[in-house]
This record gives C-alpha cells, sequence and structure tokens, in this order.
C-alpha cells in the first residue's frame, strides 16, 4: 500500500521497535494527526482469545468519561409507550416494523446504533443479515436490548461504545478525536482498558493481551507496552 509524503514523515517519529507507555504513545499518536480533517484515535488490541469457542468470546460496551466526539445517530426499535419513551430521550429514528422494507429493499442505513425492545427481537432478527454484518444487531450484553430505552440512548449519547472479537480475536475501538486534550485520551483509554481487562475469559490460558496499538485514522500505529497496562 503506498502511503502519502505526510504519512512517512510522521512514520519518522515513531520507533517501531520501541514499546510506549500509553501517556507517550497517546502525544505521538495525537502529534501526528495533522489531516485537515478531525482524526478519530483507535485502539487496536490484539488478543490471545479464540472467538471460535463460546467461552472465549468477548463482547460488551463501557461508557467513555469524555465520549467519541462523534455525534450518533440512535434508531430504537419500540411500540408505544416504549416508542415515545425513545423519542422523548433523543433517538434519532424510532419505528417497528414498517421499518424492515426501507432497511431491506432500500438500503436504508442512516444510523450508527440500534436498540431494540427484547419484545421486538422478532422482529428485528428478520434483518440479521443486513445488520449483522455491520455489527449492527442489538445485543443485551451491549446494552442495546433493553426495556429502559431512555438510559440506553442516554449512554450512547454520552460516550458508550461496544467492544468485541473480530474474526481474527482483534478488539477495534475509538477511544476520542485528535482534537481531545491528552488528559481526556488517557481516561477515555484507560476506562476502555479496565473494562477490556475486567471481561478476560476465565478460560483462557496464556496472554489475554497479546498486543495494543494506538493509531489516528491517517497515522502511522503506536506500539503500547501491555505488560504496563495489566498493572
Amino acid at each position: 500500500m503506498k502511503r502519502g509524503k505526510r504519512y512517512a514523515e510522521a512514520a519518522k517519529t515513531v520507533d517501531r521497535s520501541v514499546l510506549y507507555d500509553a501517556p507517550v504513545a497517546l502525544s505521538l499518536v495525537k502529534t501526528n494527526a495533522s489531516a485537515k480533517f478531525d482524526e478519530t484515535i483507535e485502539a487496536h488490541i490484539r488478543t490471545g482469545c479464540d472467538g471460535r469457542h463460546a467461552d472465549q468470546q468477548i463482547r460488551g460496551a463501557v461508557v467513555l468519561p469524555h465520549g467519541t466526539g462523534k455525534t450518533v445517530r440512535i434508531l430504537v426499535f419500540a411500540k408505544g409507550p416504549k416508542a415515545d419513551e425513545a423519542l422523548a430521550a433523543g433517538a434519532d429514528f424510532v419505528g417497528a416494523e414498517e421499518l424492515i422494507p426501507k432497511i431491506q429493499n432500500e438500503g436504508w442505513l442512516d444510523f450508527d446504533v440500534v436498540v431494540a425492545t427484547p419484545d421486538m427481537m422478532g422482529v428485528v432478527g428478520r434483518l440479521g443479515r443486513v445488520l449483522g454484518p455491520k455489527g449492527l444487531m442489538p445485543n443485551p450484553k451491549a446494552g442495546t436490548v433493553t426495556m429502559d430505552v431512555s438510559k440506553a440512548i442516554n449512554d450512547i449519547k454520552a460516550g458508550k461504545v461496544e467492544y468485541r472479537l473480530d474474526k481474527t480475536n482483534i478488539i477495534h475501538v475509538p477511544v476520542g478525536k485528535a482534537s481531545f486534550t491528552e488528559e481526556q485520551l488517557a481516561d477515555n483509554f484507560q476506562t476502555l482498558v479496565d473494562a477490556i481487562v475486567k471481561a478476560k475469559p476465565s478460560s483462557l490460558k496464556g496472554a489475554y493481551l497479546k498486543s495494543v496499538t494506538l493509531t489516528s485514522t491517517m497515522g502511522p500505529g503506536v506500539k503500547l507496552n501491555v505488560a504496563k497496562l495489566m498493572n
């Protein structure tokens, strides 16, 4: 993959043979995020889990203290009073069966998170093939299948992020924007790491966090000293 001149310059500031402490890594990543837009800072955590085993699956959610810096559009599947509650709490879209053809046939996906009340999961299940591959399927572990739609919406708007293993057993999560202060990024990152460390499967043998890399949308990755994170 051919990289631009800006990336090459930024890459010179990162020593690939060094495992950095989190504050230094965040400072480097923030400094190297020099694109014309507000780049997202992301953590990529390679685990020793094997997601093919149910007891080694990792999936959950955590509210980042300073949010993600992104405006999140929320779709809620609910009926009656729960639909009214969702609208009052600030959901961007609320509906039921009538949304199925719009999403399935028209390809409407103008939302970032889907929340559903448990009684609506039969309806939402019909959208599994569309929402599943995009990571948009509501899930009780992530707090997106719930009767308390107000809390779900408020948490998401406040900066709740979901973490889960991908097919290669890596977790990819945003921890903020390049415009955040280093302290805000550090708070968010530590909150995320604490949640993931707490989610370690009891059945796992061997190393849990194999490597942790911080990167911005357009910048080079910076590897962290994992041993320091686990303390």
